[in-house]
């Protein structure tokens, strides 16, 4: 196994396990660290990655977003309350620097509107 091998197994260990514990803790999104996994995963090798796109944690949180069908209310009003949560501490901590601040500003903008007018609203499916 070559050392670029093990260096994207290794980075998508730590995504599945970050990304695990964010689907348990509210303020830690498990959606980027689930979407590092798969990344690196398919990196590393074909047979990894189907080991990890058949994961129940891959089922529940990426692969409706992945295949392009979109993501339910409740996960994008999770993602959007993370999301404004970790940038209003950043904002806070920037008291002395406006700049800083505007910018924090129009990144959270941005991703407020990217959720509900970018990403593709599904209906919570009942079958899983």
């Amino acid at each position: 196994m070559n050392i670029k091998k093990v260096f994207w197994i290794v980075l998508g260990c730590i995504g599945v396990g970050l990304g695990a514990v964010g689907a348990v803790v509210p303020l830690l999104p498990a959606f980027p660290f689930l979407l590092l996994a798969a990344f690196s995963f398919a990196k590393s090798s074909e047979r990894v990655h189907n080991w990890f796109t058949g994961t129940k944690l891959y089922k529940d949180n990426l692969e409706d977003y992945v295949a392009g069908r979109g993501m339910t209310w409740k996960t994008k009003i999770r993602i959007m309350i993370t999301v404004t949560v970790l940038m209003s501490i950043g904002f806070i901590m920037m008291s002395r620097v406006p700049v800083g601040r505007i910018i924090l500003a129009c990144v959270w903008a941005f991703h407020i509107i990217y959720f509900i007018f970018g990403v593709k609203t599904i209906h919570e499916q009942t079958d899983k």
